[in-house]
Parts: C-alpha cells; sequence; structure tokens
C-alpha cells in the first residue's frame, strides 16, 4: 500500500473537529478536482515508476508496517485519508488490524470506490460539478476522466446505510447550493445535520466571507456549516 506521509495533526474538518489524531495519507486518486488540498498524494506510485510527479518519498508498506508506525505516536485516533484511500486493496487488512489495537478510524473518501472496511466515521466528500479542472478545451482528457469517475450515488447511498457517516461539500459559489439540493434527493436515510457544508478556501478571510451566505442556507436546512479550521490554526501547510 502506497502511504505519502503518517503524521499527527488535529482534525481541522468534519463533526470531529479538534480531535487529535495519526493520519495516515495513501497514493493515488482517479479524480483531479481543481481545488484539491493534497495534489501531491493523486498520482499514483508504483515501484518502477521512475517519472512520479509526487512531493515526497512515497513508501510501499505492508498493513502490519503502517500499523506499527501508527503505535509509535500514541494516540487513539486515526484519519486515513488520501488520494483516494479506498481505492486500495490493502485497506481493509489495514482497518482491521488498526480495530485489533482498539483504534477509532476516520475514512476520509469521495464516494467513488466501496470496500468492506471497519471505521467509526465514514467522511464522505462528493464531489460537485465545481470540482472539474478548468480547461480551456473541456474535453481533455483529464476532464473527461474526471467527470466519468467523479459522482457515485450508488456507492454514497451504500456507504451511508451501512457506517456512521458525514457528507461535507465543499462549496465555491451560491449556485452550488441548488447542486447540493438536487444531488441529496436520489439518497434515503440522509440525517440534514449530518450534511456539512464547507467553503472552498485556502485564507481565513475567503472562508470568512463565504460564511455570510453558507451560515444561513445551513441554517435554514438544518445542515451544519463546516470551516476548515486548520486553516486557522496553522495557515494553509502539508501536514496539517
Amino acid at each position: 500500500m502506497w502511504i505519502l506521509e503518517i503524521y499527527q495533526s488535529k482534525q481541522g474538518e468534519g463533526l470531529w473537529t479538534g480531535k487529535y489524531s495519526i493520519f495516515i495519507r495513501t497514493l493515488g486518486c482517479a479524480l483531479r478536482c481543481r481545488y484539491c488540498d493534497s495534489p501531491y498524494a493523486q498520482q499514483d506510485r508504483t515501484e518502477n515508476d521512475e517519472n512520479n510527479e509526487n512531493d515526497g518519498v512515497g513508501a510501499n508498506l505492508s498493513a502490519e508496517e503502517i500499523v506499527g508506525r501508527v503505535l509509535l505516536l500514541e494516540l487513539p485516533h486515526v484519519v486515513i485519508t488520501g488520494g483516494e484511500p479506498m481505492q486500495s486493496p490493502e485497506i481493509v487488512e489495514l482497518t482491521r488490524i488498526l480495530k485489533d489495537f482498539d483504534y477509532q478510524i476516520t475514512i476520509e473518501t469521495s464516494g467513488i470506490v466501496d470496500a468492506p472496511v471497519l471505521c467509526d466515521l465514514m467522511s464522505i466528500s462528493p464531489k460537485l460539478s465545481n470540482s472539474t479542472p478548468l480547461r480551456i478545451d473541456t474535453n481533455t482528457e483529464r476532464t473527461r476522466t474526471h467527470e466519468q469517475n467523479r459522482s457515485k450515488p450508488e456507492i454514497v447511498q451504500s456507504l451511508i446505510l451501512r457506517y456512521n457517516y458525514q457528507l461535507k461539500f465543499v462549496v465555491d459559489t451560491p449556485n452550488d447550493l441548488d447542486e447540493i439540493e438536487e444531488y441529496l434527493t436520489q439518497f434515503r436515510g440522509v440525517v440534514a445535520e449530518r450534511v456539512l457544508l464547507m467553503p472552498q478556501a485556502v485564507d481565513v478571510k475567503t472562508m470568512t466571507d463565504k460564511a455570510t451566505w453558507i451560515v444561513p442556507f445551513c441554517e435554514q436546512h438544518g445542515y451544519r456549516y463546516c470551516p476548515r479550521m486548520q486553516i486557522i490554526w496553522y495557515g494553509n501547510k502539508r501536514r496539517t
């Protein structure tokens, strides 16, 4: 399982904001969101890939090796993120071993891959049309691939029914609010307070400005406003 980094920080987003956690960041993702906050983790890496575009040195570790490194950090909560961690077949074994050591587990996923993992919180971030890469030629291969893969409602529905979950949407403009409402009509069993709206921002001012219209919408519909607290705490930095 290709791992880019393992580090500790505070969870900055979602229902468990503020929880001191160990973050396991996997490599590889089928999507290319234009606002991705970890583009260095997008590109897959293989043993023979000498021209990979990752920023940093990845390590191909077994589930046991990953857990061995996690144990050294002595925190009870683990966040498995990416990239897209659910696309790694080894994630099932990793979560099983982590549970053997009584870890509380969050998995951060875009909801495009399903797997029988063990976790305490499935953090699903469905990708809206605002995630599509911006290109002059909208028929580029990258854009087409992203559009083909970004929405898998049948997988999101399955995850919602099987796990303790949160649905976290990245909101860029007011037009995204209508798209979220339409998107949610596809599902059964969604609890409004588990729908989180997070402003697309990499600085405090932009996040605060967008909150002026996101917060009232959340209050009207029973959703939660989800600031990116790591930006407030640390700035827009890696490993936070």
